[in-house]
């Protein structure tokens, strides 16, 4: 028993520790990047299939979601029974992989910081630059206090979608749920988006996203209120923003996060942003208590370390509880 105890939460543990330490290298290839040429070539191939109406986009979408979950499940699947048959070292290698590549806390990390360090030298369009390689948002006539609201929000939102839900999701069903979850999550931000080309054909995706993000997006709310005290912020006026703004966001999931670390800096967040060329309203987040300052990605990344921490502590004993159960 301890023995298989051992190979279903090591590697888990060990994962977690990889990307703390190493992050996404960029000379790397990650094999989310296999997701996404998986989701391009499914949607060339039944954009031609089906026609190009709102229903037959909607069809093509509709038969898009399973075939990408099938087939990035699938090949885990393959990986992991192949594994199964090693020798116990390999096997714990490359379930250990399988978990690494579904972690972001290095990553999110490191690339929020780009855009604080081109900030923090007054170099406003390179700042512009680095936070359009993590938001989805038009950033190129954002000022430096958008620049710094946009990389504080991701920071915020990808706690939940790139870090405690998958964290979540491996916990309860190990690499096949967390690749499972992965697929859908990716799924969302390449076809997710309300514009011309993707509202019908990505509405599937993006309505499955919701789904699976319901419950993970409240709990890494509640994760980041309690990780709070450890990072040096305000665990009540963080909780009361969470509790009044936590729906201020046309996702039902966003907010539930974004919320809290508004009132863990004492800062506002959210309202108008630009998409496509085009304004989209949006309602405030937290109270303007300050006007917000680069130093707020420094403190929104401390909140993200000890909330995934400690999360990943009791994602552990879960998993631990999950096996014994079984």
């Amino acid at each position: 028993m301890e023995q298989v105890l051992f190979m279903m939460v090591g590697p888990l543990a060990a994962g977690y520790v990889l990307d703390l330490l190493v992050g996404d290298p960029h000379w790397l290839y990650h094999p989310v990047r296999l997701i996404g040429n998986w989701i391009m070539l499914l949607e060339k191939l039944l954009r031609r299939l089906f026609p190009k109406t709102r229903k037959g986009e909607l069809q093509a979408g509709f038969c898009f979601v399973p075939l990408v979950i099938l087939g990035t499940v699938g090949v885990v699947w393959l990986i992991m029974a192949g594994a199964a048959r090693l020798p116990r070292w390999a096997e714990f290698t490359i379930l250990t992989l399988l978990y690494y590549w579904l972690f972001a806390t290095r990553s999110l990390r490191d690339e929020s910081m780009k855009v604080y360090r081109e900030l923090k030298k007054e170099n406003l369009p390179g700042a512009r630059y680095a936070v359009s390689m993590i938001v989805g948002r038009d950033t190129e006539n954002l000022t430096a206090e958008g620049v710094t609201k946009a990389a504080v929000e991701t920071v915020a939102e990808n706690t939940s979608d790139g870090i405690i839900a998958p964290m979540l999701y491996m916990a309860i069903g190990g690499p096949l749920l967390g690749w499972l979850y992965k697929s859908i999550n990716t799924m969302d931000s390449m076809v997710g988006y309300k514009n011309d080309r993707y509202l019908n054909f990505g509405r599937y995706a993006a309505k499955l996203d919701d789904v699976v993000n319901y419950l993970p997006a409240r709990f890494s709310a509640l994760m980041m209120v309690l990780a709070c005290p450890f990072a040096g912020l305000d665990a009540r006026e963080a909780f009361k923003i969470f509790k009044r703004d936590r729906y201020n966001h046309a996702s039902p999931n966003s907010a539930q996060t974004e919320s809290v670390m508004a009132g863990a800096l004492h800062v506002q967040l959210a309202g108008d942003a630009v998409y496509f060329g085009k304004v989209h309203k949006k309602k405030t987040i937290g109270d303007p208590g300050r006007a917000i300052e680069p130093e707020d990605i420094r403190r929104a990344n401390r909140l993200l370390y000890a909330t995934s921490m400690l999360t990943m502590v009791l994602m552990l004993g879960l998993r631990c509880l999950v096996i014994c159960a079984l």
